[in-house]
């Protein structure tokens, strides 16, 4: 007879966690309330997809989330999965900022076991939380060996997503996430993968090569609107930044008036990335500009991480090489 899949659960806080005084309320909550084991056993039928080994790293509000978080996260996960009879591991957080917690520990950890974020848009107190069947998707799609060797996945409302691609689009729906490449990869119940993702790069950026001496650099997003001033820019190299990435409008358009600043940035060797405010789509090189990194198809939050992780190796190929 075989054995049944062993996941490891790390809860870090979050919605999934949460609890109001009523059970009709969804938005004055605590986050981070419950911790791992309480998670469990809101859920009937874990034991029967797979042995729990349930522990509680943060319970942090994810809109309180930092780079700092992401290592420690990353750290433990991995540690989890290199045991031999672990086979995936499943990590609870908010929503705010799940898809850049997902999106480094895909860049960092190089185990092909799975690993799948999961989340809630409605607390545990509330009547028809949607954490627990979201938890029961996530390990589900853990046990799997389907999802093996895919990199980091995210799993909401019943849909499989890469961490990639996946991005919050709603501020209040259930139905929050989605994919800016179009589809799901699969479905959680029961666990089906529909397609592979374009790309499998989860692991290029090694834990290995980061330390708490050169992490987290100071990377800034600098929404740019109709009008908006380009004294931002040289405000944000003013104040030490060691970086920043553009979100434009459109195509990665820059507006004439920030040209002037762009071009300076770039002349005294600052990190410079062009991405989009869009939320779907690539953005086009730009070929006047060799020394400005283009986002391609990563989203502002993501190319952030992406920058990140390239000063922390004093690499420029590193965001290239994520970003392409």
């Amino acid at each position: 007879m075989s054995r049944k899949p062993v996941i490891a659960l790390v809860a870090t806080g979050g919605t999934i966690a949460g609890r109001a005084d009523s059970a009709t309320d969804t938005t004055a909550y605590t986050a981070g309330t419950l911790g791992a084991n309480e998670l469990v056993a809101a859920v009937p039928g874990l034991g029967d997809i797979a042995e729990l080994r349930a522990e509680t790293l943060f319970r942090v509000d994810s809109k309180d989330m930092t780079p700092g978080h992401w290592l420690t996260l990353a750290r433990r996960v991995a540690e989890l999965a290199e045991q031999a009879d672990v086979d995936g591991v499943v990590v609870t957080h908010g929503t705010d900022t799940l898809e850049e917690s997902a999106f480094f520990l895909h860049l960092t950890l190089t185990t092909d076991k799975p690993v799948v974020f999961t989340a809630a848009m409605r607390p545990a107190s509330a009547l028809s939380a949607d954490g627990p069947m979201n938890l029961y998707g996530a390990v589900r799609v853990a046990a799997s060996p389907a999802f093996r060797g895919l990199g980091t996945l995210v799993v909401m409302n019943d849909r499989v997503y890469s961490a990639r691609h996946v991005a919050k689009q709603h501020t209040r729906a259930v139905d929050a996430f989605g994919a800016t490449d179009g589809e799901p990869l699969g479905w959680a119940s029961p666990p089906t993968l529909a397609r592979r993702p374009a790309r499998t790069e989860h692991g290029d950026v090694p834990l290995a090569g980061l330390d708490t001496a050169n992490w987290p650099p100071a990377v800034e997003i600098l929404y740019v609107g109709a009008g908006s001033s380009p004294a931002l820019l040289a405000a944000c190299r003013q104040l030490g930044a060691a970086g920043a990435i553009l979100a434009l409008p459109g195509n990665g358009s820059m507006p004439a008036s920030w040209m002037g600043e762009i071009e300076a940035a770039i002349a005294a060797g600052f990190p410079l990335v062009r991405a989009s405010r869009v939320p779907a789509g690539a953005v086009s090189p730009h070929d006047g500009l060799p020394g400005l990194l283009c986002a391609d198809g990563l989203s502002p939050v993501k190319a952030r991480v992406a920058l990140m992780l390239s000063l922390a190796q004093a690499d420029p190929a590193v965001f290239v090489r994520i970003a392409g």
